[in-house]
């Protein structure tokens, strides 16, 4: 679980805040490294593929590996072709390639994500899940760290080209993974089978067994299947909470790197203190969590963890008015990766509770999607919205979108405790 967290988390600052701080050391403009950062938006609408990987095997592939695995080994081995794509491409010459480039890599790694979110809950029972979870966020931590710090200093000592050409040949971890590890065994239960039943006898006559009736039962259930369980508006509740509790994090993070440089502090120190010194802070927050989950409850750490996340982003504010401090930017990093590893433990164990492992893949894909959609869609304007307002109110900003999150933690007690649905703790 830890080589395949590493795999699924590689790609996601080589399409996001490295990749930014590449076009930013290029000379690149701000508003068009806002916009660029829509490549990243694959990972928001991932749940549209998401019945396919869930449902559909391979031919060949899934004949050899198994539907999960082949899944993974196909789109692992389009983030290692995108990433070299962008390694042998020219920016200054050829942005649109590069962004096509880095479009694909997006796409292959948020098809990652579907395949080995949906092996991580199947791989074991419930009792083992916060374990798994845990074991995957330090995998794809260290990932970030290398696709960070470790992108950043290869640029510095030699060039991008050689920094994205290693990060492609890394994928090389995940592709070893997904040839030797086991597919797991995953049997759709009664209910599953009485749902699917009822959704395809209310098709016409000839379609009951054809492909109209295998895309109800691939598409359409996995939905049926959630609402039913929790009833429309609570349903709604938890989609709306889903979609808002990481907001602030998400449209904060797209001009992290560009502010950083704008800031003065060198490549170097960026890869020390942001990424490596940040990832062991991400590393504590997450342990930290998980601990007080087992502690205090889900809800508890939901609400605690929904009002740091836009407290915190508040230090970056601070660090803008107080110019390239280094005491400041580690007490940015500290506050803001502390929460950030905690928000992160607690809310993987919340949403692999909302799955029913039947429809693992659409369900977990469609709560990941909309937990990065509005970031998302936001992050495309932040270049804009930071060039005219400055840095400091741009953070101020960040920190009020978290807020419709910590109301929603509440309202949540009230209507699905989040400790009900809890999978049994290890």
């Amino acid at each position: 679980m830890a080589l395949l967290g590493f795999s699924a988390g590689l790609p996601l600052l080589l399409v996001g805040g490295t990749f930014t701080a590449w076009l930013k050391d290029l000379g690149v403009e701000l508003s068009a490294i806002g916009f660029l950062s829509w490549v990243g938006m694959a990972h928001s609408i991932k749940v549209l593929w998401a019945p396919l990987v869930d449902r559909l095997p391979l031919p060949l592939l899934g004949r050899w590996l198994g539907r999960r695995r082949s899944w993974m080994l196909l789109a692992q081995g389009v983030v290692a072709v995108a990433l070299a794509g962008i390694a042998l491409t020219d920016p200054t010459e050829r942005l649109w390639l590069v962004a096509l480039w880095a479009v694909l890599a997006a796409f292959g790694s948020a098809t990652q994500d579907v395949a080995v979110d949906a092996y991580r809950v199947e791989a074991v029972g419930p009792s083992r899940q916060a374990a798994m979870a845990a074991t995957y966020v330090f995998g794809y931590r260290v990932a970030l760290l290398t696709a960070g710090a470790g992108a950043l200093h290869l640029a510095a000592w030699g060039s991008w080209t050689l920094s994205y050409a290693a990060m492609a040949l890394l994928m090389g971890v995940g592709i070893a993974t997904s040839l030797a590890v086991r597919e797991p065994e995953a049997r759709p239960g009664e209910a599953t089978h009485r749902l699917e039943a009822e959704a395809a006898a209310r098709l016409p006559g000839g379609a009951r067994s054809g492909l109209a009736a295998w895309l109800v039962a691939a598409v359409v259930c996995p939905f049926a299947d959630f609402f039913r369980r929790f009833g429309l508006p609570v349903a709604v509740a938890i989609l709306l909470f889903v979609a808002t509790f990481r907001i602030s994090d998400i449209v904060m993070g797209v001009m992290a790197n560009p502010f950083y440089l704008d800031l003065g502090f060198t490549k170097g120190e960026i890869a020390n203190v942001a990424a490596a010194f940040g990832l062991a802070v991400t590393l504590l927050g997450a342990a930290l969590g998980g601990a007080l989950v087992s502690r205090l409850g889900l809800a508890r750490m939901l609400i605690a963890t929904a009002l740091l996340a836009p407290l915190t982003n508040l230090t970056f504010s601070g660090l803008a008015a107080i110019g390239p401090q280094m005491a400041g930017l580690v007490a940015a990093i500290v506050a803001d990766n502390l929460t950030g590893g905690m928000a992160i433990s607690v809310f993987i164990a919340y949403l692999s509770s909302l799955t029913n492992t039947a429809y693992t893949a659409t369900q977990y894909a469609l709560f990941s999607s909309l937990m990065t959609l509005p970031g998302q869609l936001l992050g495309g304007f932040t270049g804009l919205v930071a060039e005219q307002v400055g840095w400091s109110a741009f953070f101020a900003l960040a920190a009020a979108a978290g807020l419709p999150a910590i109301g929603l933690a509440v309202a949540l007690l009230r209507w699905a405790h989040p400790d009900a649905g809890q999978p049994a703790r290890p």
